[in-house]
């Protein structure tokens, strides 16, 4: 069992930053890939990026990918996700997730833990 635990989202006008953590505890997270999803208002939850057990092989969706950086540290347990240059279409709930194998991809399905949410704003 797996315990994730989201914290950093706020309210950031448009060009600005914020840094998203995401605390797991429970079993082993230093073998588990981890991925952040995010929720817009009205919409199906969606894929941003993701990051494999030991840091390597991150991936983004086009809408973020060079404003956003997913990484990790396994000794503390914690991945981030620094988000830069911040749009208000960023507005949303993001979502940490972790995978039951150390590499994973962009689908919703290939991660089994979940935390609660963050809520994003982004004031134009």
């Amino acid at each position: 069992q797996v315990q994730l635990v989201e914290s950093g989202g706020g309210l950031v006008q448009a060009g600005g930053s914020l840094r998203l953590s995401c605390a797991a505890s429970g079993r082993t997270f230093s073998s588990n890939a981890m991925a952040w999803f995010l929720q817009a208002p009205g919409k199906a939850r969606e894929f941003a990026a993701t990051i494999s057990w030991n840091g390597g092989s991150p991936d983004y969706s086009d809408s973020v990918k060079g404003r956003f950086t997913i990484s990790r540290d396994n000794a503390k347990n914690t991945v981030y996700l620094r988000m830069n240059s911040l749009k208000p279409e960023d507005t949303a709930v993001y979502y940490c997730a972790a995978a039951p194998s150390g590499v994973a991809g962009r689908g919703r399905t290939e991660y089994n833990y979940w935390g609660q949410g963050t809520q994003v704003t982004v004031s134009s």
